[in-house]
């Protein structure tokens, strides 16, 4: 098995229709393209020897790196500090916003910046997860093309030679399927390369220009940061989670992925392996809040008209109107395989590329759909006539099925239950269409969808709670807890210092909680199909964050939110989980951390200055608060 990095030692960087991740030795060891649910070019994050890489590091191992981000930018900077000297590595993606485009430009810069450093370079490509052979086509110090059946990764040179005397600085090779470059560099000198998908030949690019196409990328970055409304506590974490999020989203679409990876695990060396560069109706709803919260408006309403396109198709067949994933382009053909060929990450197999899970029955992500379309109607983003026609029919399929078992949240593989999450977001979703026909004055049949709604409800205080454990359970005929339930509260299905619910928030500390951190549920009580455990859920712990919160309880939620910073990266980035030693375990970085570290901060900043449960003027644009 060969050497991998932690997988929480990477940052991000991208151009808003892919990315990449890159390590803390300057490794790129993950990027697709043209799109985030493209085949690998580099991959060496799931398989060291097979994978791919593009490494960039000084020639000796005895080195220390530090890692940062340009102030609010997504320019990531790796620092190398030797005996001999210091180096940068500056790592861009020119941002490619607006159609989708096969042309992804990817930028490595290094230079010196204290004393003399000597440096190897690698460029390794293995297109396609490793499966596809290319050759290269050298050009006359210019760069080179990596070409195979279905992509072309053009190395361009950036910059003229820079030259010791009568010496160039770099040595350039072949490496076996790659390129190896050589070379020493002193304080203010400068080398680098640019790295393009979609077929282009190579070129020498002047510095003059690639300084310009760094300072347009800066500033990109910070006019969209500059746009956010928030100035309360925590705005550092807040701006770099709202910069990842965006970060994830597909720009032609609005579509926002789970996460720009697939296969890392959630226990290492375990079988929970799962792709998670799709978007979920679930996860990108649930970003609504969080763009909203934050005066992101423009994103709110392209991933609204993203989500209504696909309650217009309808192709859920089985699963209902919605899948409960999609590609970033809204197709849904995501046939789960496995990559047989891939060590996996420190051997975590199988490696699954697309997703099984596509075509489960998913009840609750009607509730965070229409949710996310309430909040956008409340901030402006009125449904037309054909959209409410939509929204009216998967809402009455809603009323017909909201009582079958189905997989639930966690997707689990161990068979369909009477989930009480499923159940109370097909409250949710009821509800909000019952208030947007009454608000806009459309046409509905309101009783129906009441009568509903008011058995639904019936039914989890009947069915979903458990007198003895004195808790609401994971589902019927069980007495498991499941953190899922803590949204409760936040949506409004039952208050949140209403007896029954701080009974189940106290038997959720006592069995789900560990030292602030939420697991989602007990799998050993819970068996959920799979073999081995996992770690706590982050998105579970900023749920629990905001339900201590609203339930009276500010200085646990605060004190539980500022441990939970202490879990992020260097960077300030989380993955899905924390392992048991606070390593970062599962798909990175995740969407879902993200923008639930972003509604629990603002939403707790909020109720630090006006008291607990006070939240709704956070989102009070185009409504009156109380």
């Amino acid at each position: 098995m060969g050497d991998y990095p932690n997988i929480a030692d990477h940052g991000l960087i991208g151009d808003l229709q892919t990315a990449a991740l890159i390590d803390t030795n300057g490794t790129l060891d993950w990027f697709c393209a043209p799109r985030f649910d493209s085949p690998s070019i580099f991959g060496s994050l799931l398989d060291a020897e097979r994978g791919g890489y593009c490494s960039v590091r000084p020639e000796t191992d005895d080195y220390v790196s530090r890692q940062l981000y340009l102030p609010n930018t997504a320019i990531l900077v790796t620092r190398f500090l030797t005996e001999e000297g210091v180096g940068e590595l500056i790592d861009f993606m020119p941002v490619a916003d607006g159609e989708a485009t096969d042309r992804h430009r990817l930028v490595r810069m290094l230079r010196v910046v204290r004393g003399t450093m000597s440096f190897v370079a690698e460029v390794q490509p293995k297109f396609d997860y490793g499966r596809a052979s290319h050759r290269i086509v050298p050009s006359d110090g210019s760069g080179a093309k990596f070409v195979s059946d279905d992509l072309t990764l053009t190395l361009h040179r950036v910059g003229d030679p820079v030259l010791h005397g009568t010496e160039r600085a770099g040595h350039i090779e072949r490496a076996g399927d790659g390129i190896r470059v050589t070379g020493s560099l002193n304080a203010g000198e400068m080398a680098g390369v640019m790295l393009e998908t979609g077929g282009a030949e190579p070129t020498r690019i002047p510095l003059d220009e690639m300084n310009a196409m760094q300072l347009a990328t800066t500033r990109f970055w910070r006019d969209w940061n500059n746009r956010s409304t928030y100035r309360g506590r925590w705005r550092e974490m807040v701006d770099r989670s709202a910069i990842t999020l965006k970060l994830m989203t597909y720009a032609p679409t609005g579509a926002l992925v789970a996460a720009p990876t697939a296969g890392l695990p959630e226990q290492v060396g375990g079988e929970r392996n799962w792709d998670y560069r799709y978007t979920w109706i679930r996860d990108a709803s649930f970003s609504v809040y969080a763009l909203l919260g934050l005066g992101y408006t423009e994103e709110a309403e392209a991933f609204v008209g993203w989500l209504m396109d696909r309650v217009h198709e309808s192709v859920g067949k089985g699963s209902g109107p919605l899948k409960i994933m999609y590609r970033v382009d809204g197709s849904s053909d995501l046939v789960e395989e496995s990559l047989e060929g891939f060590a996996g990450y420190r051997g975590s197999r199988p490696v699954r590329i697309g997703n099984g899970a596509a075509d489960q029955l998913q009840l609750d992500i009607y509730g965070e759909a229409m949710d996310s379309i309430h909040l956008a109607d409340t901030h402006g983003l009125e449904l037309p006539h054909v959209g409410w026609t939509q929204i009216s029919d998967m809402l009455d399929w809603v009323c017909d099925n909201w009582d079958q078992p189905d997989e639930g949240i966690w997707e689990t593989r161990g068979g369909k239950q009477n989930f009480t999450y499923g159940r109370f977001m097909c409250w949710v979703a009821l509800d909000r269409g019952i208030r947007l026909a009454q608000s806009r004055g459309r046409p509905a049949p309101i009783l129906r969808w009441r009568e509903q709604r008011d058995a639904i409800y019936e039914e989890i205080m009947k069915d979903g709670w458990d007198a003895e454990r004195g808790a609401f359970v994971q589902h019927q005929g069980t007495d498991v807890l499941d953190a899922s339930l803590l949204v409760m509260p936040l949506m409004g299905f039952v208050a949140p210092r209403d007896p029954m619910w701080l009974s189940t928030l106290a038997a959720m500390d006592t069995e789900l909680v560990s030292d602030s951190l939420v697991y989602r549920y007990n799998p050993s009580a819970s068996p959920d199909g799979l073999r081995g455990s996992e770690g706590t859920f982050t998105l579970c712990t900023f749920w629990y964050v905001d339900a201590l919160a609203r339930s009276g309880y500010l200085e646990e939620a605060q004190l539980t939110f500022e441990k939970m910073l202490t879990y992020a990266n260097h960077l300030g980035l989380f993955a899905e989980e924390i392992g048991l030693t606070g390593e970062q375990l599962g798909n990175f970085p995740q969407a879902f951390s993200h923008l639930s570290l972003i509604n629990a901060a603002v939403n707790l900043d909020y109720q630090l200055d006006h008291g607990s449960g006070f939240v709704d003027p956070v989102l009070s644009k185009g409504r009156k608060a109380r």
